[in-house]
């Protein structure tokens, strides 16, 4: 199956900031001060590559079921992540703060590692931390409403590595320059247009917006 450069920066276009605000981010910036940068990032985007493998494959046997009711569900679930990421917009530096606090205390017990193990445990940090979280859910969506689940896993996975990859280079200074509630404004902006462009397909209206 070709990839869809189109669908995957959609993908790429709403993971982004979904995700750069949220305890992806955090966590990735604590293992980086932590272990060196460059091995928990390649722990971090691991679990990544496995979390965004489980949302594609959730998503493609969800394209096998009846179309009306997979579309309402898709709809719903643009609808949700959108007012979750509007109305938490105005919490975003005290959640961020938070969510930093915690994954110090736990980056702290596991001690000083290197090598291997640092990777390792940088996996297994963010693996159990970001379980189940809203990026899984509209990635999933996304093969939904797409069909495409090559390029929708690509787009959401280079989303990750990115965000992952600029918090263990430049977390500290991001996070002081960067507005984070416009941030989720614009994740929030993006789910809703989906939710509407879902609606608007399920009554037969074909807009060709964003595939």
């Amino acid at each position: 199956m070709p990839i869809s450069l189109t669908v995957a920066a959609a993908a790429f276009a709403l993971i982004f900031p979904v995700e750069f605000p949220d305890k992806t981010f955090i966590a990735t910036l604590v293992l980086a001060t932590r272990f060196r940068p460059l091995l928990a990032w390649i722990g971090v985007t691991s679990a990544f590559l496995v979390q965004t493998t489980i949302a594609v494959t959730a998503g493609a046997l969800l394209t096998a079921l009846p179309t009306l009711p997979v579309q309402i569900a898709s709809a719903v679930l643009f609808l949700i992540g959108g007012f979750i990421l509007l109305r938490g917009a105005s919490h975003a530096v005290q959640e961020s703060q938070e969510a930093e606090a915690e994954f110090t205390e736990v980056a702290a017990s596991k001690g000083s590692r290197t090598g291997f193990s640092a990777i390792a445990t940088s996996f297994l940090v963010l693996f159990l931390a970001e379980w189940g979280d809203l990026s899984q859910i509209l990635t999933a969506n996304l093969v939904v409403r797409y069909e495409e689940p090559l390029s929708v896993g690509m787009g959401a996975f280079l989303a990750l590595a990115t965000v992952s990859g600029l918090a263990a280079m430049l977390g500290k200074q991001l996070l002081a320059r960067v507005q984070l509630a416009t941030i989720r404004r614009i994740g929030g902006t993006v789910c809703l247009l989906l939710a509407t462009l879902t609606i608007v397909g399920i009554f037969g209206v074909d807009v060709p917006i964003l595939g």
